[in-house]
């Protein structure tokens, strides 16, 4: 399964931004999902994550609140609808298949080029 992301973009402080990772393959229903993000001169973070269903979520407490993660799997795709960004969110955001909600510290596959978000104040 490969995994692209895309709607990365431009806005300003406070804005909103809706992100998509669309899958190829036949078996992104059978795989927990989730969002990184990596800011320049950083380490890449964990942002949210969904499972198989989408009926569990989780979310980095940088974004609780403010970023919403949802998937459908008849499209193959995973959403994150950020709202109320912040310079601070300002980072490349990636997805990637997850051994579990519950474990976001490795990821199945190779990380993708993301999708760069720019938040300005």
């Amino acid at each position: 399964v490969q995994l692209q992301a895309s709607g990365g973009g431009l806005v300003q402080a406070g804005g909103s931004l809706r992100l998509s990772c669309a899958a190829s393959g036949r078996t992104f229903k059978n795989y927990d999902v989730g969002w990184f993000r990596q800011a320049l001169e950083k380490e890449r973070e964990f942002v949210a994550a969904v499972s198989v269903g989408g009926e569990s979520t989780r979310y980095a407490d940088s974004v609780k609140g403010r970023f919403t993660i949802s998937r459908d799997n008849a499209k193959k795709t995973m959403y994150l609808q950020m709202n109320s960004l912040k310079p601070e969110d300002t980072a490349v955001y990636h997805c990637a298949r997850l051994p579990s909600i519950m474990d976001v510290t490795w990821i199945f596959g190779s990380w993708g080029p993301g999708t760069q978000v720019t938040v300005y104040s």
